[in-house]
């Protein structure tokens, strides 16, 4: 970064930082000599890990705490024993009223074990197909590691695997928010694999985190164990691992936002990170405690204003309370009355009901005898109705056996008429034995015949005229026939040239005229939609045209193309029954075409030279499996149905089976008018179930509604309607003509017909040229066809010569095959012996007819003898019910006596109830003193001497002499009271809010006077490494901790300045440049490293914006502070290294060796062999030297 040089004169930085030190020494010793003046006792500090608790000397406060917590609902003990405090996990904890501060002590490191590693920091990293990674492992060292390497390479990768395998969230990194984008691009999944230190003594953690490209979850594994992310989050928690601190973790994406934090923020991660453990309980109590103080002073403040005021105003009303007293004794006796009426009432309706519930027993008696008397009459009646119900079912079971044996001799029938005409091919064979034999003797004949005149040729050969003599005739006439095909060759160029420009203009005719037949072709417009909406099923389409020999049978192309609706008012219903996948659908009539076309299109490039994602479909055809239509034709019509879906569609005769199969539009039903259709009856008609237990749904569309109506699967199984309004038709409907295409089409075909005229002249003149020179040719081609013509019937001659030997011999092999034939009688008699077992079955066959035919007899005589005992049972039936019905009327009559007194029972009860619960209600709402006084008039006898009247009558007169009472204000007093009360209660929550007020100070003071030294001795030692750090650099900072009331407004404040004429300036995010914000970043960092909790450290690329020699300065100072005995673990990534820059002994070098082209072989780029080379050679050449 630009900067001047700092000059002798000028000490600027150096007396800021020096006044920094300063100030903070001498606001120590103040703090000292004030904690020495007001004698403030210390307590002492077990251990950092153990729990400060000190129990409160106040035991006489105990009650009054216990009510305290009733009332307020304050945060306090139980018990009120105890004094609120925050431990260091953030839970409230009782302390004493003698608070001492803790001491201060040096924050020392994790126990570190042997191998150097303190717990929690990183052994081992393992990455596979993880952003830039195949594979790799590698294990850092337990100080310093140095991680460079070029960009690109993947050294930000170890700091997002670092976060991610540790269960961080991915914002910490600034980078990609899904999981999924860290796994290599091209693999399928990946994973995160880190070792950490485990305590002393014990094995280490290795948490496995494996990611998937395809989704945004991912799995963690522990030691080998599946494990959940809050498990590990815990184990985090333990180790201290704060991945999440930019104080301690600190990506390349997130190095700007260090400079942005707010100082607060900056003051609670700097807590986090480093100091004391217990600084950000400390601060979150206090944080907590300041809010409750604020409020709870507020509150009594507020209590006590108003507990004045009432006292004030119940000094003016004692007066009026007087006035009271005079109208309460009339107010009780209205009271006492109003409470003894409904007693007497209550009296009064229990005399009545029970005289009405002796009438009702007495009209049950009546009703019970009767039925005991009709009992016998009922049982005989459901014994017959039981004996009917018996016959007929077995009378019905007899009926269904006939019916079976009957289609068992329909069977067996069949099976007789089979082996008829099994019987009359055998005899017909029978009868054609005799003219085989005849055509087997011809062909004898004809053979011998053949051999012997392949014989005769071969002894007696034709003259051979000489082929040498005639080729060399041809020669001399070839000679001139080349002579004039050069000179057609080259008319026949000009002519070919011609040509070509008549073939390209009549192919411009040719296709425009296509392109018209296609523009007024109903199909290949909408094969040109599909294609615009699905190019794939497009084309598929041109590609199965083209190839329909490859299939067995027909393949069906989509139905939006191949299915039409001749009616175009139902086109928009038929069209709602598919699916846009239905429509798209190709269908195969057998298994081996169905999978080829797969193969072809859909598994493999090799049909359009691309996988297709097409539908395509294909089903064993078995109607018997089809589900029937939910109503019948008649069914249909009458509930205003035009018809079903299936009626209204063209298509090929195989592709029915799909789209009754597939979409049930056989069960579809469609009605155009919307009024023509009961919604209620018909969805009760398409729900009805089979007598198999099938069916129970279907759908059907009415006006421009489509219904699907379904069976719910539990409960009573209830018809439920599904809706959905029905869209235009889009895809089985016609298409429109582009005019401007056939304008365009028609252009085009006009000029290129005006080209072909001229190229026709232009051939004409060609051919008169070439007609001349053709004639020449044609009198040589004569010459050397009679040539040829000779020369093929020498060669032929010469061919049938050497033939003639292998004629011979097939026509020998013929004959011995005709001669080897079985004779006549032995086929005659294979033929009879078939016969006879044909006519044995038929006669079995015959046998098992007639039996059953008999059991058919025996079941009938069976079954109308059931038939004549179910109506015999019928009749007594008939006569029984007339008996029944006149003693049931007798019943009906007393049946109806009871009711009536039953309902006048009923009446008196609930009165009597109704008004014994009214009494008792009135007895519970008064109090204890009118109650006692109540039952004092019942048992002396005055309450019962008077009748309800009487009571109702007195009442209304002590209730008139109230009413004329008019100078009390029964208001007055109520609000003399309660305010009364008010004040009281007032006094005991002042009260009680003044203890809890000393209680939250005794409290915030006892957490401050921890807190503040321990955050002071921090940020001091954090201030005193920072300044001496940009004092190395000739620069000045400075780090302050800023006071303010409430608690969370406290913060930590960096002041830098880069040039001596700058003054010391806050750090933001946007003053300081971007390498100066860095430079005072990592600055920051390294001044409290030595006091981190963290196991481990990280900062990526820090380095950016810095000038050489603050880069230098830097990273020296870091390997200083990294590098001790009892640093802990640190990672330092960066892309590049200046020369010569310090190492340490404790610090490790990782170099990111990473990229497309790396070698094989693992030794080749092995930097520790390169460097072992490197000093060898060295020690050779010197020792050659000398």
């Amino acid at each position: 970064m630009p900067r001047k040089a700092a000059s002798p004169a000028s000490e600027d930085s150096q007396k800021e930082n020096h006044g920094l030190r300063g100030r903070k020494d001498s606001d120590k010793m103040a703090q000292q000599q004030n904690a020495k003046g007001k004698g403030i006792a210390r307590r002492q500090i077990v251990s950092e890990d153990e729990t400060r608790e000190i129990v409160e000397d106040d035991d006489e406060r105990e009650g009054e705490e216990e009510d305290e917590e009733n009332e307020e609902n304050e945060d306090a003990s139980p018990k009120g024993r105890k004094r609120v405090r925050i431990n260091e996990e953030g839970d409230s904890r009782p302390v004493d009223d003698d608070v001492e501060p803790v001491k201060k002590e040096r924050i020392r490191t994790l126990p570190r074990d042997v191998d150097g590693f303190v717990p929690g920091s990183i052994v081992r990293i393992q990455l596979k197909n993880f952003v830039t990674y195949d594979f790799v492992e590698f294990c850092p060292g337990p100080y310093l590691n140095l991680i460079f390497g070029p960009n690109g390479t993947g050294k930000s990768t170890i700091a997002c695997a670092i976060c991610l395998g540790l269960n961080f969230p991915p914002s910490v990194l600034g980078r990609a928010t899904d999981l999924n984008s860290f796994v290599k691009i091209g693999t399928n999944s990946g994973h995160i694999e880190i070792e950490l230190k485990g305590s002393k003594g014990k094995p280490n953690l290795t948490i496995r985190r494996t990611l998937s490209a395809k989704s945004k979850s991912s799995n963690f594994f522990l030691n080998g164990q599946a494990a959940s992310g809050r498990e590990i989050q815990n184990r985090m928690a333990e180790l201290n691992v704060q991945v999440s601190n930019l104080c301690t973790f600190l990506p390349q994406d997130k190095v700007s936002e260090f400079a942005q934090m707010s100082p607060q923020q900056l003051l609670r991660e700097t807590q986090r990170a480093a100091g004391n453990a217990s600084l950000t309980t400390w601060h979150d109590a206090l944080i907590s405690s300041g809010k409750d103080l604020k409020q709870l002073q507020e509150l009594l403040n507020s209590d006590t204003d108003q507990l004045k005021t009432a006292e004030e105003r119940n000094a003016a009303l004692e007066r009026e309370v007087k006035r009271f007293e005079e109208r309460r004794q009339l107010e009780r006796e209205v009271q006492l009355y109003e409470l003894i009426l409904p007693f007497r009432e209550y009296v009064e309706a229990k005399n009545n009901y029970t005289v009405a519930k002796a009438t009702q027993r007495e009209a049950l008696a009546r009703v019970k005898k009767l039925q005991e008397r009709n009992k016998p009459i009922s049982e005989r009646k459901e014994a017959i109705e039981a004996q009917i119900a018996e016959y007929e079912s077995l009378r019905d079971d007899k009926k269904k056996t006939i019916r079976r044996k009957y289609e068992s001799i329909a069977r067996k029938t069949t099976e007789s008429e089979k082996k008829e005409m099994e019987a009359e091919t055998l005899t017909n064979k029978l009868e054609n034995l005799k003219n085989l034999e005849k055509t087997r003797l011809r062909e004898i004949n004809k053979c011998e015949k053949a051999i012997a005149q392949f014989q005769h040729q071969l002894d007696n050969p034709p003259e051979i005229e000489d082929v040498d003599a005639i080729n060399t005739e041809m020669r001399k006439v070839n000679q001139e026939k080349n002579k004039l095909a050069n000179e057609i060759s080259e008319i026949q160029d000009k002519q070919k040239a011609v040509i070509a420009e008549e073939s390209r203009f009549k192919a411009v005719v040719d296709e425009n005229t296509h392109y018209l037949q296609q523009l007024e072709d109903v199909s290949h417009q909408k094969l040109d939609a599909l294609s615009r909406g699905d190019q794939d099923c497009g084309d598929a389409v041109r590609w199965l045209r083209a190839n329909k020999h490859r299939f067995k049978m027909d393949v069906f192309e989509p139905p939006t193309l191949c299915v039409t609706v001749p009616d175009p008012r139902y086109a928009d219903a038929v069209e709602a029954c598919f699916g846009s996948g239905q429509l798209r659908t190709f269908v195969a009539q057998c298994e081996e075409d169905y999978q080829l076309l797969n193969r072809l299109l859909v598994d493999t490039p090799e049909a359009i030279g691309r996988k297709a994602r097409l539908h395509t479909w294909y089903k064993n055809k078995d109607e018997s499996q089809l589900p029937p239509p939910p109503i019948s034709e008649q069914e249909m019509r009458e509930l205003g149905f035009d018809g079903y879906a299936i009626d209204y569609v063209n298509c090929p005769e195989g592709l029915r089976w799909f789209l009754t199969s597939n979409m049930n539009m056989h069960r579809t039903a469609i009605a155009l008018d919307p009024n023509a259709v009961d919604a209620r009856r018909a969805m009760d008609m398409v729900s009805r179930t089979g007598p198999e237990g099938g069916g129970g749904g279907a759908s059907y569309i009415v006006g421009h509604v489509f219904n699907s109506v379904t069976r719910s699967r539990y409960g009573k199984r209830l018809p439920q309607n599904s809706t959905r309004m029905v869209k235009p038709a889009r895809n089985l409907v016609s298409a429109t003509v582009d005019q401007s295409l056939k304008e365009r089409y028609e252009r085009a075909i006009e000029e290129a017909r005006r080209e072909l005229s001229i190229i026709s002249e232009q051939m004409q003149v060609l051919g008169e040229e070439d007609a001349g020179i053709r004639s020449q040719s044609r009198e040589l081609k004569r010459q050397t066809d009679g040539l040829q013509a000779r020369k093929d019937h020498a060669q032929r001659l010469q061919q049938n010569q050497t033939t003639l030997t292998v004629k011979i011999e097939r026509a020998r092999d013929e004959l011995q095959k005709l001669l080897n034939r079985p004779s006549v009688d032995e086929e005659r008699a294979r033929l009879k012996i078939q016969l006879l077992k044909v006519a044995r079955e038929r006669a079995d066959i015959a046998q098992q007819c007639l039996a059953l035919m008999r059991d058919v007899i025996k079941d009938q005589a069976e079954a109308t003898r059931l038939g004549l005992h179910q109506a015999q049972a019928a009749a007594n039936k008939a006569a029984l019910e007339v008996l029944f019905e006149e003693k049931e009327a007798e019943l009906a009559k007393a049946l109806a006596v009871y009711q009536e007194a039953n309902k006048a029972y009923e009446v008196a009860k609930q009165d009597s109830k109704a008004k014994l619960e009214l009494s008792k209600e009135k007895l519970e709402s008064v109090d204890d003193e009118l109650r006692d006084r109540f039952r004092e008039m019942e048992h002396d006898g005055q309450a019962s001497a008077m009748s309800a009247e009487q009571v109702r009558a007195e009442l209304e007169t002590k209730q008139a002499q109230l009413e004329m009472n008019l100078h009390t204000n029964g208001g007055v007093v109520e609000q003399y009271k309660k305010r009364q009360a008010e004040i009281a209660a007032l006094t005991r929550t002042i009260e009680d809010r003044q203890k809890k007020v000393l209680k939250l100070e005794r409290s915030i003071k006892a957490a401050r006077d921890n807190w503040q030294p321990a955050l002071e001795e921090l940020v001091t030692s954090i201030g005193q490494k920072f300044s001496a750090a940009f004092d190395r650099l000739g620069c000045a900072g400075e780090v302050r901790i800023h006071e303010h009331e409430d608690y969370d407004k406290w913060t930590i404040d960096i002041l830098v300045k880069f040039r001596d004429e700058e003054k010391l300036q806050l750090l933001t995010g946007e003053r300081q440049s971007g390498g100066e914000r860095s430079l005072t970043t990592i600055l920051y960092l390294m001044s409290l490293t030595e006091e981190a909790r963290a196991p481990f450290s990280l900062v990526d690329e820090i380095n950016q914006g810095m000038d050489r020699r603050a880069e230098r300065a830097v990273h020296n100072a870091l390997v200083d502070v990294t590098c001790k005995e009892d640093s802990g673990q640190y990672f330092l990534i960066t892309p590049k290294l200046l020369p010569d820059l310090k190492y340490a002994e404790r610090m490790k070098v990782l170099c990111v060796n990473n990229g497309e082209w790396l070698p094989e072989e693992i030794s080749i780029g092995n930097m520790m062999s390169l460097i072992e080379g490197y000093v060898q050679h060295n020690r050779g050449r010197s020792a050659s030297s000398m």
